[in-house]
């Protein structure tokens, strides 16, 4: 007898016939000799009503109102469920978040578990009761009890932190889709069903597809070794497995908060190859990475600044070995990316540099939570470290620094996040890899690993591709290139509350007034934007930095697959395939699994489509979103 947790979102009990279909498919998994303990969302668009109805009242309502207010929508569903079970002759008993005993951080609107009090819970299990629980809910730790909700994708939250204080044996989401795509199957009809993914590919794409599944949900998985299967509400087919990583005995204290990252990691292997001034035009990165590409070139962090006039610089990061290869294609391509249009323009220039390291700081428990960043930048402004490139993902952030200065980098780095640092690690596929060869065959997610082994010659070097329709830019004219002022600028974004995504420092540096000087850019919610400016300009002249520039009309495109690590030429064809489209790139920046590009925001869809069938990730059925 297995102890699963599912979770139906909002869809999936819109209507009275839906949530009885729900109570027929979760008696007959109860049937087959199963203890269940069911989390729903809200049913249908019942937030999106409420949130209207708050609206009307207040222009800027109150957010522990609004958490009173939204919480109701979950137990409409709770009740109604459990009476549809006890129809079917199964015993059920619905429970609000805090009758279950999931304690959060006394924040509205935004709360995280800190841990789940499982006595009441387990004792209705035993008795053979359907536990029915409202999701996206919680209380506070406080004597006042206040409910919170956990923001977007709460109930997917909630479903897996209790399959983790359960030590449930998988926990399973329902949703609208019938599993995790290779991209959005309302842009790309032809999007393919993936058997299984990996936790960190999972968390990389976290804007994939449909949204069926939240980052903090994988997190948690991937940090409490929770099987994870997403399957369709409308079907028996098997659905998409999340691999994580055998369990390292993470405290159920401080659920959510505890110990967001988990490695410092260090390269000292590496070398620096930029190419400054080429012009800013479709398909300059396509030339470039498909010369690497042919001449078999492994390219490790990529680089593209924001645009400066009419041209851009672009940096890599090499191994030592093939320094002089990369450094002989750069040099003989160069030329040939002049600038055609105007003869005065500044021919490109190579620029290599020898004694460098990539260190970085990884975690799945860095998601959302932009003091992290921060942190890691201000450690390293304290030892006396400056920053030469920055490079960041969903749950890694790297920075390359003198060499000479790693060990006290690294040391530095161990000491602010009270971890032991690990050398080599930076070529590893991701520490769900081991996971895969540890399944017991009894677990039924078994066959949907095989085919996602990275031990496969067969594994695609992309696993999906994904757009972000909703960030903005942010780029700092003239910051002084010295250590401590990306610990400034990322730990004051860090007290307003600013998650940053993307981050790329410009390989070109000016000398002003005597002061050696570099742009910077980094992109943040949209909705944070406006904000991030005008906090930005106020301390402008205090910092000495000089202009500050928005853009809200950019969109993200991003590949991702453990596949590529090691294989030359993934790049490359990203690349090309957006100059085909005559799409300019604005922005690159990649981690390990992950390829990031900043264009228009009115060619992102195009960009996707194109990225999607240039890797051959299409299939032949067509995936229709219920409305």
């Amino acid at each position: 007898m297995a102890l699963i947790v599912q979770k139906y979102g909002g869809t999936s009990v819109g209507s009275v016939e839906r949530i009885q279909a729900v109570a027929q498919r979760v008696y007959k998994t109860v049937k087959a000799g199963n203890s269940i303990v069911v989390v729903v969302s809200a049913m249908g668009k019942t937030t999106d009503g409420l949130v209207k109805l708050a609206t009307e009242i207040s222009p800027n309502p109150n957010r522990r109102e609004m958490d009173m207010l939204l919480s109701t929508g979950e137990q409409v569903t709770i009740a109604l469920l459990s009476m549809a079970l006890q129809e079917l002759g199964q015993p059920a008993i619905s429970m609000t978040g805090a009758q279950v005993g999931i304690v959060t951080e006394a924040e509205h609107s935004r709360a995280r578990i800190l841990h789940i009090e499982t006595t009441r819970l387990t004792r209705h299990i035993n008795e053979g009761k359907v536990v029915v629980v409202a999701g996206f809910q919680g209380t506070s730790s406080a004597g006042e009890m206040e409910i919170t909700t956990l923001g977007r994708g709460g109930s997917d939250t909630s479903a897996v932190a209790i399959a983790a204080a359960l030590r449930a044996n998988f926990c399973e989401i329902y949703t609208d889709v019938p599993g995790i795509l290779t991209t959005d199957p309302r842009l790309v009809a032809e999007a393919q069903l993936m058997d299984a993914i990996t936790c960190n590919e999972m968390l990389e794409l976290a804007s994939l597809g449909a949204k069926v599944l939240h980052p903090r949900a994988v997190e948690i998985a991937r940090n409490y070794g929770v099987p994870l299967v997403v399957r369709s509400s409308w079907t028996d087919d098997p659905g998409t497995w999340v691999i994580s990583p055998k369990p390292q005995g993470r405290s159920l204290i401080n659920l959510e908060i505890a110990r967001p990252v988990d490695h410092v990691e260090f390269d000292t292997d590496q070398a620096k190859v930029a190419l400054l001034r080429v012009p800013d035009k479709p398909g300059v990165a396509a030339r470039l990475f498909g010369e690497i590409s042919r001449q078999k070139i492994d390219v490790d962090l990529i680089i593209q600044s924001i645009h400066e006039g009419n041209s851009n610089d672009i940096a890599f990061t090499v191994t030592t070995p093939i320094l002089k290869r990369a450094e002989a294609v750069t040099a003989a391509i160069a030329p040939a990316l002049r600038s055609q249009s105007n003869p005065k323009f500044d021919e490109a220039e190579v620029m290599v540099e020898h004694n460098i390291a990539k260190v970085s700081i990884a975690g799945a428990g860095m998601i959302g939570r932009p003091g992290v960043a921060a942190k890691m930048f201000a450690t390293l402004a304290a030892a006396g470290v400056n920053i030469q490139m920055i490079s960041t993902s969903e749950v890694k952030v790297s920075c390359v620094v003198n060499a000479a200065e790693c060990d006290r980098a690294v040391t530095a780095l161990c000491t602010a996040f009270e971890i032991q640092a690990k050398s080599g690690e930076l070529l590893t596929l991701n520490p769900c890899t081991d996971a895969i060869n540890r399944v017991s065959p009894a677990n039924p997610c078994t066959d949907a690993i095989n085919h996602v082994s990275p031990n496969s010659s067969l594994i695609p070097p992309v696993r999906g591709v994904a757009l972000d329709l909703n960030q903005a830019r942010l780029a700092i004219r003239q910051l002084p290139d010295r250590p401590g002022m990306a610990a400034k600028l990322f730990g004051l974004l860090a007290q307003h509350n600013i998650s940053v995504d993307m981050i790329i420092q410009s390989q070109r540096c000016r000398v002003i007034d005597g002061v050696p000087r570099r742009d910077i850019a980094f992109t943040v919610s949209r909705m944070d934007g406006e904000n991030a400016r005008e906090m930005l300009i106020q301390v402008a002249a205090e910092l000495g930095w000089g202009e500050v520039v928005l853009d809200s009309a950019i969109a993200k495109v991003s590949i991702v697959g453990a596949g590529m690590v090691g294989q030359p030429g993934v790049a490359a064809k990203m690349f090309e395939a957006l100059a085909q489209q005559q799409i300019n790139i604005q922005m690159i920046a990649t981690s390990e699994i992950k390829i990031s590009c900043v264009v228009a925001q009115e060619q992102g869809v195009k960009a996707l489509q194109a990225i999607h069938a240039a890797f051959g990730l299409a299939g032949s059925e067509k995936f229709v979103v219920p409305a």
